[in-house]
């Protein structure tokens, strides 16, 4: 177990390392490796366990009938998955998770992280605490996709997302968490449109790109 990443994970943030491994001993905890492209959990799955990601990148994604995929959120080493759902008894997925790379993840038994332990951990509401505050980010993260994906032509989407993701990293010189493919899906575009749009915003010194890594010119902003 890397206890030093799980010291830095939002999920137990402000609870001391002494602590984690007793926290860990009383919350029926299980960890499973992942082949990439692996289904963690399938769309219709009812569910028990919040993920966490120890290594690899897990990516939540809804097909529809048609076959058409979007990926609502890729999520990197540390950060937790699927908890409102964990924390909705009875109700079945209506996305999927998927290792996006080979994975190693720790599951957390719902019940057990919501009811405080007989042992009475004195960090355990912190723990709750640290719940409610991830469920509340991924709310505002669907509030941004939606404001990502809200204009009708391809050009606005991307600006939208890279310039959100420029302010994040405070720098025009930044790297996304997506490959292309996955930028498409997430925008809800073609991916071959994406890419000639992307190539004349190139040719019209917008940008520069390289993969996953972006440099937003000083007048784009």
């Amino acid at each position: 177990m890397d206890y030093k990443l799980l010291e830095n994970a939002p999920l137990f943030k402000d609870v001391p390392p002494e602590e984690i491994n007793v926290m860990l001993q009383c919350l029926g905890t299980e960890e499973r490796d992942y082949d990439k492209g692996e289904t963690i959990f399938h769309a219709g799955d009812v569910i028990h366990n919040i993920g966490l990601v120890l290594t690899g990148r897990v990516q939540i994604e809804n097909d529809d009938v048609w076959g058409n995929k979007s990926v609502m959120e890729s999520v990197g080493p540390g950060f937790a998955f699927a908890e409102s759902y964990a924390c909705l008894p009875g109700e079945p997925l209506m996305v999927s998770a998927i290792a996006a790379e080979p994975s190693h993840i720790l599951f957390l038994d719902t019940g057990r992280v919501l009811t405080t332990c007989p042992s009475a951990c004195t960090h355990h509401n912190r723990l709750i605490q640290n719940l409610l505050y991830i469920s509340s980010q991924k709310n505002l993260n669907l509030s941004r996709r939606i404001f990502h994906t809200s204009s009708k032509s391809i050009r606005g989407r991307l600006l939208s997302y890279l310039s959100f993701q420029a302010s994040k990293a405070g720098s025009r010189d930044f790297c996304i968490p997506f490959n292309r493919q996955q930028l498409a899906d997430y925008l809800s575009i073609d991916r071959s449109a994406m890419s000639a749009e992307l190539g004349k915003m190139r040719k019209e010194g917008i940008l520069e790109t390289d993969k996953n890594h972006f440099v937003l010119k000083t007048d784009l902003l």
